[in-house]
């Protein structure tokens, strides 16, 4: 062996290297070289583990031209419900994976892994091994060729209020239990068709008045219709000359006018049934005892009378239109307003002038009663506002759309907080602005989740190039964009429309705008609220002369009511403002107004 020993000292020395240093050399080489294999090794252990896919495919039985629509994948640990109702912003989501398809044929697989977009993880890379329930589902898109030149494709609601998961034509598989794991592979196939929704029928009290929309046929390039619900009063008589003021109670799509029943309660007034919005039990009780007593009062000898309508307004992007026009929506401000409106009021002899319609509603609905009112001042005669939308955009529940620079982190120079989305009665934050904004990117791209924040977008947006609402922030990241933040600051913060055009509107909203609002909103609202309360204490020339109220630690939707808990109070709306509008009817309504039981 001494040859070799030879051969390696003479190599060393032609390298200038002693023996000792050599060895230490080819430890290192070596070391080095270990790890080169050891990372590749990883890196192809690691890529096989994150190939875990799903083929989708739909049953012939269903082709037509071939679908437009968001495909999506719902992952449950549970079968508590199908995984299609199981997505939500609570901590106990289900996941979920989206993707766009176009012309998607029945002989044609479409594929869901790594590169789709997840909630409430991001991809399907941080999916575990494990037993799991999954569901594949389509919400079917349309096109709509716009009056604005562009063209879309929305999903067309089909009398269900724009709800995704019970949507009818929307394809979906049975739900299975498979087991993943790592490179699984997981073919479904669409076997269900979500069916058709039979129409609610009239009643001796509540009439479906459906009409078609001239304004928003031509924005949407194809029959577009307004619905109102309307409880009629009680000893109607259209050939009487009793007129009666009209009732607007804005809010989510409703299938017909709710809260009023015929008979009383069939529900046990004690059950085991929890809600956990309220904490109580026998809520349904509680519900159907209050529908059942409006009917009564309703109906008694001295009760005024009046018509009240909710209005179906749904449209490709919401289960509700936020009743103003809208670059992406349409004119349903002015369908509602000078289409529908007046219809209504002639088919029941409604006074048909502005002094005898009076708006209110909540959350959403309250936002739509101050934006109708302020938008439209001479033609309505007072709105009720609880717990509304954000009415003033430097509260954009926690967000400053004009200071702030991202909507998701309170930043700093050295870290970044995120901001809350919800919180409880306690202050407890439930969700954040981020997740949320995950969730709804999941369900649609372009703003097509139909849910809460993409509305908010699409109303009060311009339009993008691609005919979409233009984004008020990055929904990756979070960055706001300042030149759509000053379109929605002057067409639809209600709070900054009412200061700026006070010397124009103000002497038509004097007296006509009451808000409510819990200090303790789960969604920030009163935040919103405030801010607008310190305008209208400022107003002089006139004064505003109305209301602004507040629940001590009520949640959302407080309404104005401090004697009852707001799981009454919120059943509680077709009576709640009576008196308050007796007084202004007091004051505006003519001495020939024919109107019956309002003691004026």
């Amino acid at each position: 062996m001494n040859w070799h020993k030879n051969l390696v000292e003479k190599s060393l020395k032609s390298f200038g290297m002693s023996s000792y240093q050599g060895m230490w050399s080819a430890f290192i080489k070596g070391v080095f070289i270990t790890c080169i294999l050891f990372y590749f090794i990883d890196f192809n252990k690691n890529s096989d583990d994150n190939k875990i896919k799903f083929e989708i495919e739909y049953s012939e039985k269903f082709q037509e031209d071939g679908f437009d629509g968001r495909l999506l994948v719902m992952i449950s640990n549970n079968n508590s419900a199908e995984p299609r109702f199981q997505i939500n912003d609570s901590h106990n989501t289900q996941m979920i994976f989206g993707v766009d398809v176009e012309s998607w044929d029945a002989n044609q697989k479409i594929v869901i892994d790594s590169e789709a977009i997840g909630y409430p993880i991001k991809s399907t890379k941080e999916i575990q091994e494990g037993e799991y329930y999954v569901q594949a589902f389509l919400h079917k898109y349309e096109t709509f060729n716009l009056s604005t030149g562009y063209t879309v494709k929305l999903p067309m609601d089909q009398g269900e209020g724009q709800k995704w998961n019970i949507s009818p034509k929307n394809l979906y598989s049975t739900p299975r239990k498979i087991n993943i794991k790592n490179s699984s592979t997981i073919s479904i196939s669409l076997d269900n068709e979500i069916p058709p929704i039979e129409p609610e029928r009239d009643t001796e009290f509540i009439k479906h008045v459906k009409i078609k929309s001239e304004m928003l046929s031509k924005f949407w390039g194809r029959d577009m219709y307004l619905q109102a619900n309307v409880l009629v009063p009680h000893g109607f008589d259209e050939k009487s000359n009793t007129r009666y003021p009209l009732m607007i109670f804005h809010g989510h799509f409703p299938n017909t006018f709710r809260g009023f029943r015929t008979v009383p309660p069939t529900a046990p007034e004690k059950d085991t049934i929890y809600n956990s919005r309220f904490g109580i039990t026998g809520y349904q009780y509680i519900q159907e005892k209050e529908a059942y007593d409006l009917y009564k009062n309703w109906i008694s000898n001295d009760f005024p009378r009046f018509l009240a309508i909710e209005i179906q307004h749904q449209n490709p992007y919401y289960d509700d239109s936020y009743a103003v026009n809208s670059a992406n929506i349409g004119p349903y401000g002015d369908a509602i307003t000078y289409e529908l409106i007046p219809h209504v009021e002639k088919l029941f002899n409604g006074v048909g002038e502005s002094w005898g319609r009076f708006l209110y509603g909540g959350s959403t609905g309250g936002w739509e009663s101050l934006a109708a009112q302020v938008l439209y001042p001479k033609e309505y005669n007072g709105c009720f506002a609880a717990c509304p939308d954000p009415i003033d955009f430097r509260a954009f529940t926690v967000v400053n759309i004009y200071e702030d620079d991202n909507a998701y982190y309170h930043e700093g120079s050295f870290r970044k907080t995120l901001r809350a989305g919800m919180r409880d009665g306690k202050g407890i934050i439930k969700n954040h602005l981020i997740q949320i904004n995950q969730r709804e990117s999941v369900l649609g791209s372009k703003g097509r989740s139909g849910d809460q924040w993409d509305i908010w977008q699409a109303v009060y947006s311009p339009s993008g190039e691609d005919g979409y609402p233009k984004p008020i922030w990055d929904r990756k990241t979070g960055k706001i964009h300042k030149d759509v933040a000053n379109y929605w600051k002057e067409n639809y913060d209600l709070s900054y429309i009412m200061k700026r055009d006070w010397d124009k509107i103000g002497k038509d909203l004097e007296g006509k705008i009451h808000i409510y609002c819990g200090d303790m909103d789960n969604y920030y609202l009163n935040n919103a609220v405030v801010l607008t309360e310190e305008f209208l204490e400022s107003t002089t020339d006139p004064y505003y002369s109305g209301e602004v109220d507040y629940g001590d630690m009520a949640e959302h939707c407080w309404n104005g009511d401090h004697e009852n808990p707001n799981h009454i109070s919120r059943l509680r709306y077709n009576t709640m403002y009576i008196t308050k509008i007796k007084e202004r009817l007091r004051k505006t309504a003519p001495k020939n107004h024919n109107l019956e039981n309002w003691g004026i």
